[in-house]
């Protein structure tokens, strides 16, 4: 009984200290980032998606790190991948949003921000933005013509 009870004990402390150990990566990762250590970020936030695979902030945070990095290819897998787990990330999909506008992509950017406007909490101003955008582009577009 006594060897069952320190075996408990053990799964018990073992299970909090993973528990921690999760919980503690993102933080960490984050500190890094804000921090501009990119290249530490990075490797915390792929170590945190081991342990946490459907944290969605870390594939946020992965793709504005390769964001800044140039990788494209990277940075739409990390934002797709965000969205896919949590579909109301606003961040994620202004994004997608800006990366569309940049590849003149009319039809989705028009898909993206009618979802933007239902979704949007804190970044809804960022809705005029696009729009501009969208008629800049779209302005230009006509002048080729």
């Amino acid at each position: 009984m006594k060897k069952l009870f320190i075996y408990s004990l053990l799964a018990s402390f073992f299970f909090i200290t993973q528990v921690n150990a999760k919980e503690n990566l993102f933080v960490q990762a984050k500190s890094k980032y804000d921090n501009k250590k990119l290249e530490d970020s990075k490797f915390l936030f792929q170590r945190n998606i081991v342990f946490n695979p459907k944290d969605a902030k870390s594939y946020l945070y992965l793709a504005k790190i390769y964001n800044s990095e140039k990788n494209e290819i990277e940075e739409i897998k990390n934002l797709k991948t965000a969205l896919l787990l949590e579909p109301d990330n606003e961040e994620a999909v202004y994004m997608l949003i800006d990366i569309e506008l940049k590849k003149s992509n009319f039809s989705e950017v028009k898909k993206l921000t009618e979802n933007f406007k239902i979704i949007c909490s804190t970044l809804c101003e960022k809705t005029k933005t696009i729009n501009k955008r969208l008629k800049n582009i779209e302005a230009k577009d006509e002048l080729k013509q």
